[in-house]
């Protein structure tokens, strides 16, 4: 299946616990003033690849705890983001995203969507607010952002915290 990727960041330290393979979607819709990511917001830039790729790069690095997904939006990718992260699964990794969705606007969304978000395990949900950044918040950008236990929040059928 195709995916198209603003980047990989094998060893990341800083977009989850652990040492994680970033998977960077390209495209986003949100536009969010102050991204960090700005060059990833074009749904035609970046560059197309298979998941069998980003699927071997994270078979390939014994040392990861796990695979993050974020962007870019990787909910405007979800049957390829799904698909990477079952793989991640299957081979013991945990998932974490990041979207600008909310968990509540991800449940109302498309199936493919829901099928992706019960592939992942943590989500930090919500749009990046520039007037709510803080680099003192752990794993998100800004205050309005949540961490989220997503299994527990899909049994819930509300927003469960993450406890760190």
């Amino acid at each position: 299946m195709k995916i198209r990727l603003a980047g990989l960041v094998n060893d990341s330290i800083v977009d989850g616990p652990g040492l994680r393979l970033a998977v960077f979607a390209q495209g986003c819709p949100h536009h969010c003033p102050g991204c960090h990511n700005p060059q990833s917001h074009d749904f035609d830039g970046g560059t197309l690849r298979d998941t069998a790729e980003v699927i071997a790069v994270m078979r390939d690095n014994p040392l990861l705890d796990g695979i993050t997904l974020t962007g870019g939006e990787p909910f405007a990718q979800p049957e390829a983001c799904a698909e990477v992260a079952r793989a991640a699964h299957a081979a013991g990794l945990s998932v974490w995203c990041y979207s600008g969705y909310t968990f509540e606007q991800l449940l109302a969304g498309s199936a493919e969507q829901r099928r992706l978000l019960k592939a992942v395990d943590v989500l930090v949900d919500g749009l990046f607010l520039l007037e709510q950044r803080s680099l003192e918040l752990r794993f998100r950008g800004s205050a309005n952002q949540r961490i989220l236990d997503v299994p527990a929040s899909l049994t819930a059928g509300q927003a469960v915290l993450m406890v760190l």
